[in-house]
């Protein structure tokens, strides 16, 4: 993953996410292949100067599902949060063009993203492993880009 990481441009996922979004991307589960994935997001900045980012979520040839998450800024680089799907809070850290991510989740899965800015502010790739006991047992691999408004 260090192979996207770079000093710039630097990555503020407020700005990024504020406004609509969409990722193209594919979902590798443990012993049930891969399947498209497609994300469509629209974010808000609070008065707070957090985001509210709002997202449908369509995995392969399921019905589509609506998650929400909220990102604080704590402090330079820094991130605080919750997310809808999270048992408990999001964490996270920025360096660069670099986003990292980690949050719990229901099953005893855990949750790592690394999302990176690429060059013109326009488009993240996000990378995602979950995890259950240590072991990987998914995977997304996102293309995210920045929609006009």
């Amino acid at each position: 993953m260090t192979r996207y990481q770079a000093p710039v441009p630097t990555f503020d996922p407020i700005a990024f996410f504020a406004g609509p979004t969409q990722g193209h991307g594919s979902l590798a589960v443990a012993f049930s292949g891969s399947k498209p994935t497609l994300v469509e997001g629209h974010g808000v900045v609070e008065a707070d100067g957090s985001l509210r980012l709002e997202q449908t979520v369509r995995v392969g040839d399921k019905a589509a599902t609506r998650r929400t998450w909220h990102l604080y800024r704590v402090a330079a680089g820094r991130y605080s949060g919750t997310l809808s799907d999270a048992k408990g809070p999001v964490s996270g850290d920025g360096t660069g063009n670099q986003l990292h991510l980690s949050f719990a989740m229901r099953g005893g899965l855990q949750a790592e993203q690394f999302l990176y800015l690429q060059p013109g502010g326009q488009v993240a790739r996000n990378r995602m492993v979950i995890r259950k006991l240590g072991v990987p047992v998914a995977s997304l691999d996102e293309t995210i880009f920045r929609r006009p408004s």
